[in-house]
């Protein structure tokens, strides 16, 4: 059965792939497997139906036949625990990718989304660039961590997996701030992630949805 996921009408972030629904996307080209786009507006998001999906009126969704999940970690944990590709075979390899799966969400995104929102929430009060100082060194820690960790290993756990594709996603979120810069392993593990065939086709195929948006809108 074809999967269904639901995704921007508009993106806020005019397709440059940081809507979650690209870990979403992602996770299925990784595995092959075909996939269904339902396009929401943000009113839509709003209303019953969709909030039937997920109370909390966000994106992306995901439906197969009478399942229907939100939050992209346990969306993108079911497509690789019902494939192959996206976590290893040992059963204790197995269990550490699902550890760097919720790292990246629980211990890395935390703090870099904070970041990222704090221009936007108080950029105009007078201790907001203290306050920016404060937030930057907060992610510099995780990232002294997680560089050490990493080291001169193209990924965290041997081979490619979906701790990687959901850390990949959250680390891409510090582009433009140079922070991720400072640390060349981190940078270059972004990069190869990038690289992935898989990758590529998931982020065409969200640019297109706000490239066909704003040639409508013309």
């Amino acid at each position: 059965m074809t999967p269904t996921i639901t995704a921007f009408e508009q993106s806020p972030d005019r397709g440059q792939g940081m809507a979650r629904d690209m870990r979403v996307r992602w996770a299925l080209e990784e595995v092959g497997q075909v996939y269904d786009v339902r396009l929401v507006s943000f009113k839509a998001m709003k209303e019953a139906a969709h909030l039937a999906l997920q109370p909390f009126g966000q994106i992306p969704t995901y439906e197969e036949g009478d399942l229907a999940l939100f939050e992209t970690g346990a969306i993108v944990l079911h497509i690789a625990d019902r494939n192959t590709g996206l976590l290893p075979a040992d059963a204790n390899a197995w269990s550490r990718a699902i550890t760097w799966m919720f790292a990246a969400l629980n211990t890395l995104e935390p703090p870099i989304l904070e970041l990222e929102q704090a221009p936007y929430l108080d950029g105009d009060k007078p201790w907001h660039s203290g306050r920016m100082r404060m937030l930057e060194d907060r992610v510099r820690f995780r990232l002294d961590q997680l560089s050490s960790r990493l080291g001169n290993a193209d990924w965290l756990e041997g081979a490619f997996s979906a701790g990687d594709l959901l850390m990949a996603t959250v680390l891409r979120r510090l582009e433009g701030s140079g922070l991720l810069e400072e640390y060349p392993n981190l940078s270059a593990y972004v990069a190869r992630a990038m690289a992935r065939p898989a990758y590529r086709r998931a982020f065409d195929a969200q640019l297109a949805v706000f490239t066909a948006a704003s040639t409508g809108a013309e």
